[in-house]
């Protein structure tokens, strides 16, 4: 059966209708561009769901996903989208003028083209006075291109993939998951081809604090630790791997002198200052995992091999 639509924008929510606003706002510009698409948003467990927010946008479908996690969000406007392009796009962010257009003509005109990850710039408080955590996260935080053509996957802040194509890899991993890497690298290894997209661009606002920032780390950790712990040769890989990163920040000033993310002196110190800062964080973090989680795992497998 054909799809009723050209594309079916899906958001994942959860308690952050102001956002929601201004994403819908950002959708619905694109409207005139004479282009059939509907938008899905899916709440994921709002204390008030965003019913008014959603009312105010003319065809806009409010679903409700019960299971926590954005994936599951997604799977579920998946399930009952109508388009034969599905595009994923956070709550929080806002697409550039262009992005539906973008998406679908890409999708018309390259049909060796499986699923796509569009640009994410960070929306800056002052353009020409950026916090130290916007600069840093202008050059390191959304690196989509990278993602896609060297990684095998998109993030889904703003990826769109044929509905076909999602049919077939299968839907998104839970909360426990980095479920935009797991997707995309589960359809690269069926044969799936993805493309950088920088015209689809996003605008997604900074953390708004280093706390906030080493917050959002604090996952990333613990689930690239998953892949290391319960031997010996992996929690000593582990501790390379802290190493390296404690002493990483020398090597990123070249990268963030060419940047073009960001301009002049004043944000290329900040962002080198951050990328320090929170590179040593991470090592810290890294160190404690071992030590206050894993030591005993150290100490039984020594154990066992000098029996």
């Amino acid at each position: 059966m054909k799809p009723d639509l050209q594309l079916s924008v899906i958001i994942p929510h959860l308690n952050e209708a102001d956002n929601l606003r201004r994403c819908l706002q950002s959708l619905d510009d694109q409207r005139r561009e004479d282009l059939s698409f509907e938008i899905i948003v899916v709440d994921n467990g709002s204390v008030e769901p965003p019913y008014d927010v959603c009312n105010a946008v003319t065809g806009v479908r409010l679903e409700r996903e019960a299971v926590p996690g954005p994936g599951p969000a997604r799977n579920h406007g998946a399930e009952v989208a109508r388009g034969a392009i599905l595009a994923f796009i956070d709550a929080d962010c806002i697409a550039e003028p262009g992005w539906v257009r973008s998406i679908v003509q890409l999708m018309e005109e390259r049909p060796d083209v499986d699923f796509a990850g569009g640009d994410i710039a960070i929306q800056m408080t002052d353009p020409d006075r950026p916090s130290a955590v916007e600069a840093y996260e202008s050059i390191y935080s959304y690196r989509a291109r990278l993602y896609v053509e060297r990684h095998g996957y998109a993030a889904t802040g703003n990826m769109a993939v044929r509905a076909r194509v999602f049919s077939v890899v299968g839907p998104f991993g839970g909360i426990s998951t980095m479920e935009d890497t797991e997707w995309g690298q589960r359809a690269t290894k069926l044969g799936y081809r993805a493309v950088f997209l920088p015209e689809a661009k996003v605008l997604t606002p900074s953390c708004k604090s280093f706390p906030e920032l080493a917050t959002r780390w604090d996952r990333h950790i613990a689930h690239e630790f998953r892949r290391y712990r319960g031997s010996l040769s992996g929690m000593l890989r582990w501790c390379v791997y802290c190493a390296v990163v404690a002493f990483s920040p020398a090597g990123e000033i070249p990268g963030i002198l060419r940047s073009s993310r960001i301009s002049g002196a004043r944000s290329r110190w900040l962002a080198f200052t951050c990328v320090t800062r929170i590179r040593l964080y991470r090592a810290r973090k890294m160190m404690e995992l071992v030590y206050s989680q894993n030591a005993f795992v150290i100490l039984s497998t020594w154990n066992r091999n000098n029996s």
